[in-house]
């Protein structure tokens, strides 16, 4: 099957109640490939009212799927993660083709996605509560957790498949329908796990997906709607603001993932060798769009050249190409827009005195590739340090004493991710114990990991994904007062 036959076969209407069907009035918005800037294809583009029809869907089968026993809740999951894994190179290929990101890295997002649907089937048994006298000797104390009730998740396009299935997975365990409304450059990765899970057994109702080209328009009145229960979203801190104040009109239960601005910091007495292989790992995985990537690389001086000149070669050979070339490693940024941040960030950088030492300027012509780049001496004035690069850009400066490195690291409003390449496990505890961050990876660069919590502090968000916390975001704790 050709690509444009493939495409041909991928779900391009919202899916609402279980079927595909048309949006309001047959609106459509074009899906276009970063690879080429031409358009893969029309999707169906929701309206307020399509997403109103959507809500009466989670609802009216809400209370249903909440008192579906646990086990066949995780059964279903765990039918859809088979499902998923089946068809592994057909969602890596739709990715790779909306979202530019070469096949190897897509391969590796379908793994990790599909993992959150396993790992929340196993966790959809284990919800649990307590039961304990009271203190004062007059009763008990009963508690129990139940599902919080139709949700709402709002998803970036960087990871079109993983961002989903870290929602999806868990408000389907603790028992709750979702609507799921994808980032308008990457929707078709969504509506074909829709397919998936309908395939898999997932009745009528329980999610929906709405692609749509005016999410405020879209969102807004779902958020105002009392029905509604839960609004989970990932992407920007400024967007993620504006949902919080919107949702606080009625203390609507949030979790933000928000923007990263995550610290690599190499002390003087860490294997460089290995400290670079992480460093690539962590800088290009998803061609550095990715709010984990690491933005800013504190390095001791006393290695700094080392490191510098053999990162500088290793991400010489991150060749650039379209996703679906098997020779590609570094795919297209996701749009002009992105592509133009990058640049400014880089030409911000150079005029404020930074060393251009791989890269730094886009070959033009057709998509939109920026190449793997190196910047040394990077000045702390630069832009670059401050704000989110969201591409294949590492950005290197110095530092003498390990306090230095800590106050550089949490030099930012941000607290997602930080990274930490040290020999000695006393410091890695201290500095991991400073660190102003929700995850901190020591000596790896790849930290992602649905057994585990994912989440920030500061103006990285609040809420967790993964893991066993990641399901308490979908349940209300109910007290219940036994007498003796």
């Amino acid at each position: 099957m050709d690509t444009f036959e493939f495409i041909r076969s991928v779900p391009t209407q919202l899916f609402v109640g279980g079927r595909f069907v048309p949006a309001e009035n047959n609106a459509t918005f074009s899906v276009s490939d970063p690879a080429t800037g031409k358009s893969l294809t029309d999707v169906a583009d929701a309206s307020p009212a399509d997403a109103l029809r959507a809500l009466d869907e989670a609802v009216a089968v809400s209370s249903t799927w909440a008192s579906t026993p646990a086990r066949e809740r995780g059964e279903i999951l765990r039918a859809v993660y088979e499902k998923i894994t089946e068809r592994a190179e057909d969602v890596a290929l739709l990715m790779t083709l909306e979202m530019g990101k070469a096949l190897a890295e897509s391969r590796a997002e379908v793994k990790y996605g599909a993992e959150f649907f396993r790992w929340f089937s196993e966790e959809a048994v284990r919800i649990g509560g307590r039961y304990t006298p009271a203190p004062a000797g007059n009763g008990r104390i009963l508690v129990t957790k139940a599902p919080v009730g139709p949700c709402l998740a709002i998803t970036p396009w960087n990871f079109p498949l993983a961002m989903g299935t870290r929602k999806i997975g868990p408000a389907l365990a603790a028992g709750c329908t979702i609507i799921v409304k994808p980032a308008s450059e990457t929707p078709l990765t969504m509506l074909l796990l829709a397919q998936l899970m309908a395939e898999a057994g997932l009745p009528d109702g329980v999610l929906s997906v709405l692609p749509t080209s005016k999410s405020g328009e879209v969102t807004g009145p779902l958020i105002d709607d009392p029905r509604l229960r839960k609004l989970t979203f990932t992407g920007s801190t400024g967007v993620g603001k504006m949902l919080v104040e919107k949702s606080a009109k009625r203390l609507l239960r949030t979790s933000m993932e928000l923007g990263g601005n995550a610290p690599f910091v190499v002390f003087d007495d860490a294997d460089v060798d290995k400290a670079v292989e992480g460093a690539v790992l962590a800088k290009l995985r998803n061609g550095g769009e990715a709010c984990t990537a690491a933005n800013r690389f504190h390095v001791a001086n006393a290695v700094r050249e080392e490191f510098t000149t053999k990162l500088t070669e290793k991400m010489a050979t991150f060749t650039m190409g379209p996703g679906t070339d098997p020779e590609t490693k570094l795919g297209p940024l996701i749009n002009q827009n992105q592509l133009d941040t990058v640049a400014e960030l880089v030409a911000d950088a150079v005029d404020a005195g930074a060393k251009v030492r791989l890269g730094g300027e886009a070959p033009g012509g057709e998509g939109y590739f920026y190449p793997a780049t190196v910047l040394a001496d990077v000045p702390a004035s630069a832009r670059i340090l401050k704000e989110e690069v969201f591409g294949p850009v590492a950005a290197i400066t110095g530092f003498d004493t390990e306090a230095e490195g800590i106050a550089a690291a949490n030099d930012t409003e941000f607290g997602l991710a930080a990274y930490i390449f040290t020999r000695d496990l006393d410091r890695a505890l201290r500095v991991s114990d400073a660190l102003e961050s929700g995850m901190i990876g020591v000596n790896r660069g790849v930290i992602s990991d649905a057994a585990a919590p994912f989440g920030g502090v500061k103006e990285s968000g609040f809420g967790r994904e993964g893991g066993t916390e990641g399901i308490e975001e979908y349940l209300n704790t109910k007290y219940i007062a036994l007498e003796s």
